[in-house]
């Protein structure tokens, strides 16, 4: 089924693009500025992006100010061979996580919602302005939607911009491990039409089970678990899949599924190590293979998980699984870039989920 045309923002290593081919859409473009990552989208372009015309290497955030310098919304639709009054069915991106702390609250360009950082959702309203797609996917990090002095700003705007580009949406923070993905990741999905074009639904989960400390009432299948997920699949050891430092000799001891919570005394350790609830919950996590990964992070820190049960860090052909890239699906750069490029990408599983109810309406 051909859906239309898309062009892609943020491409990243191109997860959420991926799920966007596989609903049927043709991705023309992608902009991306991570080099390892464009390289990782050129790399499978002829299996996964047959269609792919053009990587374009640039910084949206000229973009986002307004500013004449670096790339336009004109060079995007050039790039993927669009005339000047075509316009795409699909414009799909990410843009990267906003960074909203509550540090700095009492300022009042925080407070409006003028964070710099948060420039970038501005660099995809912008485009989706000028590039006037039959419809739109974005996807952020579900804090954006929460009610407190740094977010509510941001998202209000950014739904403002959307309403004020001629666009109708909707949107919802979905788990992926709900819709088949062997991981906990929940995260932001916007998706809307331009006026006179019907509004796509955000998928309804089909899968069902235990968040952390949250249980899932969504669809009737049972959540994918990760010795499903990793099953058959065959690795090799990798360089630094060894966890050293001052903790890592602890692993061993904690059961699958457990974390540094095991050694402290409400739980019972005869030698306690750790106050309760004294680190981030994901301090010396370890896989369970009874359920699915909990979400596994672009930037991890040395003792942050989750680790595979063997006791050591995940290898790039686990990432790949639990993530549910196809084990062909090749990725370019050093071990620690590929982390971040797999941590940061939309799940294809997911992406395609939300991306069929839009492919239905083409």
């Amino acid at each position: 089924m051909d859906a239309g045309a898309a062009i892609s923002l943020f491409s990243g290593a191109g997860g959420l693009d991926l799920g966007v081919e596989e609903a049927g859409f043709r991705t023309l473009a992608a902009v991306e500025w991570d080099q390892d990552a464009a390289d990782t989208m050129e790399k499978n372009a002829g299996e996964f992006f047959p269609a792919l015309a053009e990587v374009l290497r640039a910084d949206l955030g000229p973009l986002a100010a307004g500013s004449t310098d670096g790339i336009s919304t004109s060079d995007i639709l050039r790039a993927a061979g669009l005339g000047r009054r075509e316009r795409p069915d699909l414009l799909v991106g990410g843009p990267p996580c906003v960074a909203f702390s509550k540090s700095g609250f009492w300022l009042d360009w925080k407070r409006n919602g003028a964070d710099p950082a948060a420039s970038l959702l501005q660099a995809y309203t912008g485009v989706l302005a000028e590039a006037r797609p039959r419809w739109f996917i974005l996807e952020n990090v579900y804090a954006l939607t929460f009610d407190n002095q740094a977010s509510r700003p941001a998202f209000k705007r950014l739904l403002r911009e959307i309403e004020g580009s001629g666009y109708r949406c909707r949107w919802r923070v979905l788990n992926a491990a709900d819709y088949g993905v062997p991981q906990s990741r929940p995260r932001l999905f916007v998706v809307g039409a331009a006026r006179g074009e019907e509004l796509p639904e955000l998928p309804a989960p089909t899968h069902h089970g235990d968040w952390e400390r949250r249980k899932a009432l969504g669809g009737p299948l049972p959540h994918v678990d990760s010795a499903t997920a990793l099953a058959g699949l065959v690795t090799h050891p990798e360089p630094g899949e060894t966890v050293r430092g001052k903790w890592g000799h602890l692993l061993s001891e904690i059961p699958p599924g457990g974390n540094y919570l095991h050694f402290t005394k409400r739980r019972g350790h005869p030698e306690p190590i750790f106050e309760w609830r004294s680190r981030y919950w994901s301090f010396l996590l370890k896989l369970d293979p009874n359920r699915p990964s909990p979400t596994i992070q672009a930037h991890p820190g040395p003792n942050v998980g989750p680790f595979h049960w063997d006791n050591r860090r995940l290898r790039v052909p686990e990432l790949r699984r639990l993530f549910t890239f196809p084990d062909s699906f090749g990725f370019v750069g050093r071990r620690a870039s590929v982390q971040a490029q797999i941590g940061n990408s939309v799940p294809p599983l997911l992406s395609r989920k939300v991306a069929e109810p839009v492919a239905a309406l083409g």
